[in-house]
C-alpha cells in the first residue's frame, strides 16, 4: 500500500465520503487511489475557488467535513478567498494540498511555493506529511480537527503519496465543544434580571430553531432584545420558526440597531464592529457605555449555554407567531418585491445561498413567511462565494428532493462562474437567480460611506456594461438551461417552474 492509498482508506474510515477536486501532476497518485478504492464521491471543479467554497457549504448543510484536493501552493492560492470565508463561518474542511516531492522542493521548480505559509492564515490545523508511513496518521488527525469546525490542511508531497509503506490511520475521537461554566450562566442571568437594556447577539451554530425558541423565551421573560450577526453561516428560518433580524450592514443603521443597549451578551458571536473603517464613524458598533458579556465564545456550545440560561432564569417557552405566507408580487422589480415572491414560492426545506450583495441585502426581512428553510451567507465577505457554496449544498442534498436557491449578484458571480459547469455535470437541483444590475453597486454605496468623490474613471471601474454580461448564454455554454426576466410576472413563472424541475436552472433578473 502506498501513501496515497493509505490516505484514501483513512479518509473513508474517518467518515469522509466526498472530495471536491481540482487535481494536478503532484496529486496523480491520490487521484489513482480514489479511482481504485470505492467509497468516496469525487466532484470535479474547474477552479480551486469552487472546490473550497463547495466544501464550505457541504459542512454547513451536513455538519461533517468534506475534503478538497488542490494543486500545490498556487492551487491553494486560488482557493484562499473561499477558505477565508469558510474560516469565518467556522466550517470544517479537510484541505489536501499536493506539493513537490520532498527531494524536488529544494530545486525550486516553477510551482514551488511557501505552501505552509499560505495555508497558515486559514488553517486551524496544519501539517506536512514527511513519509508514506505517516500519511494515514496525519490524515486521521486532520479529520478529527476538521470535525470540530476548523480547516485542517494536510500538505502531501508527491513522494509521500507514491512511496510504498502506507499505514491506514485509525479514526480519532472528536472532542466535544465545551459548555460554559455555571458561574458564567449565573452572571449573565443576573445581568438580565437587572432590568437594564440588554441584547443577546446570536451567531455560530445557535441560529437553529430549538435555540432560537429558547432565546425567544429569554427575551420575552426579561425584556431583552436579540439580533444575529451581520453575516451568518447558517440560519433556520421560515413559518413557525422564531424570526430574528440581523445587525444591518450599513454603518449608520448598524449603530442605530444597538443604540441604548447597556449590556450586550455574546452567544458564539464577536463584539460587532464596522465592516470597514469610515471617516468620522466609530469602529465598535455597540455604544461606548455598553458592557460586553460573553455567554459562550465561538469555540463553545452556545446552544447549551442558552438552554442553561433559560433554566436559570426560569422562563418558559413562548408561542411563535406564524408569519403569513405572502402572495407573489406582480409590481415593479424592487428588492422587497423579489423577496416577497421568493417567500411565496419557495419550496419547504430549501437551502438559500445568499450573495445578493446590494440588491439582495434586505431580502431576509421579507422572507420570514416563507416555508421553513435554511439561509446561508458569506461570513468572510470575500465575494465569489455564492456559486461555489450552491455546488456544495447541492452535492450535500443530492437525492433528498430539497432545492438549493442561489441568490447571486452579477459582479460577484463572475469570480466563480465556472461553478455552473459542475452544477450541470452533477445535475444538481439548484435554481440560480442572478441579480443583474450591471454594476458593482456595493462599491457605489461604499463611495458614499467613505466620503470619496468619484469621477468618470472611477465610475467606469464600477460599471459592468460595455459589453453587457449575458448570463443565460454563459449558463447555456456550461450546460445549464436558463432564461431572462425583466418583470415580476416572468420572474414568478420562472421561479415556480424551476422549483418543479430536476437539475439546475438559471434566471437572469434584470434589476436595472
Amino acid at each position: 500500500m502506498n501513501g496515497a492509498e493509505s490516505l484514501v482508506h483513512t479518509l473513508i474510515a474517518c467518515g469522509i465520503d466526498t472530495v471536491f477536486a481540482n487535481p494536478g501532476t503532484s496529486e496523480m497518485h491520490f487521484v489513482a487511489a480514489l479511482d481504485r478504492i470505492p467509497g468516496i464521491t469525487c466532484v470535479l471543479c474547474l477552479d480551486e475557488t469552487v472546490a473550497s467554497g463547495a466544501a464550505d457549504a457541504f459542512w454547513r448543510v451536513n455538519r461533517r467535513p468534506a475534503a478538497t484536493l488542490l494543486h500545490c501552493g498556487p492551487g491553494l492560492g486560488n482557493a484562499l478567498a473561499n477558505l477565508h470565508n469558510a474560516r469565518r463561518g467556522r466550517s470544517g474542511i479537510v484541505n489536501i494540498v499536493g506539493d513537490q516531492a520532498t527531494y524536488h522542493r529544494p530545486l525550486d521548480a516553477p510551482l514551488t511555493a511557501d505552501t505552509e505559509g499560505w495555508a497558515r492564515s486559514i488553517s486551524g490545523f496544519l501539517r506536512t506529511a514527511t513519509s508514506a508511513a505517516t500519511v494515514g496518521r496525519d490524515a486521521a488527525d486532520a479529520v478529527a480537527a476538521a470535525c470540530t469546525g476548523t480547516i485542517a490542511t494536510l500538505i502531501l508531497p508527491a513522494d509521500t503519496a507514491w512511496t510504498e509503506g502506507g499505514v491506514i490511520g485509525a479514526p480519532r475521537p472528536v472532542v466535544a465543544r465545551p459548555v460554559p461554566a455555571a458561574a458564567t450562566i449565573a452572571a449573565v442571568a443576573d445581568v438580565l434580571r437587572s432590568g437594564e437594556p440588554a441584547m443577546l447577539l446570536m451567531g455560530g451554530r445557535t441560529l437553529n430553531d430549538a435555540t432560537l425558541r429558547a432565546a425567544s423565551a429569554i427575551v420575552a421573560g426579561t425584556g431583552a432584545r436579540m439580533l444575529a450577526e451581520v453575516f451568518n453561516a447558517r440560519m433556520e428560518r421560515g413559518q413557525g420558526r422564531p424570526p430574528i433580524e440581523r445587525i444591518p450592514y450599513p454603518i449608520d443603521a448598524a449603530i442605530a440597531s444597538l443604540a441604548g443597549i447597556k449590556h450586550l451578551i455574546l452567544v458564539e458571536a464577536k463584539a460587532p464592529v464596522g465592516f470597514f473603517a469610515y471617516p468620522g464613524k466609530p469602529g465598535p458598533l455597540a455604544p461606548a457605555d455598553c458592557a460586553i458579556h460573553v455567554l459562550a465564545p465561538i469555540d463553545q456550545d452556545g446552544s447549551a449555554a442558552i438552554a442553561a440560561l433559560q433554566a436559570a432564569l426560569g422562563v418558559t417557552a413562548v408561542d411563535i407567531a406564524v408569519t403569513p405566507k405572502p402572495a407573489p408580487d406582480t409590481g415593479a422589480i424592487a428588492p422587497e418585491a423579489v423577496a416577497t415572491s421568493l417567500a411565496a414560492l419557495l419550496p419547504a426545506d430549501s437551502v438559500i445561498i445568499d450573495e445578493g450583495i446590494s440588491f439582495g441585502r434586505g431580502f431576509s426581512r421579507f422572507t420570514h413567511g416563507a416555508a421553513p428553510h435554511t439561509w446561508m451567507q458569506v461570513p468572510g465577505g470575500a465575494i465569489g462565494g455564492g456559486l461555489p457554496m450552491a455546488i456544495g449544498a447541492g452535492v450535500a442534498l443530492a437525492g433528498s428532493g430539497r432545492r438549493v436557491v442561489a441568490i447571486q449578484a452579477d459582479g460577484s458571480a463572475m469570480y466563480s462562474i465556472a461553478a455552473l459547469w459542475t452544477a450541470a455535470r452533477r445535475q444538481l437541483d439548484i435554481t440560480f437567480v442572478i441579480l443583474a444590475n450591471r454594476k458593482y453597486a456595493i462599491l457605489l454605496h461604499e463611495y458614499a460611506g467613505v466620503g470619496a468623490n468619484p469621477g468618470r474613471t472611477a465610475m467606469d471601474m464600477l460599471d459592468l456594461g460595455n459589453p453587457d454580461l449575458d448570463f443565460v448564454k454563459l449558463a447555456e455554454g456550461m450546460g445549464v438551461a436558463g432564461a431572462q426576466a425583466a418583470d415580476m410576472k416572468t420572474l414568478n413563472a420562472l421561479l415556480a417552474a424551476s422549483f418543479e424541475r430536476k437539475g439546475p436552472f438559471l434566471i437572469e433578473l434584470l434589476t436595472i
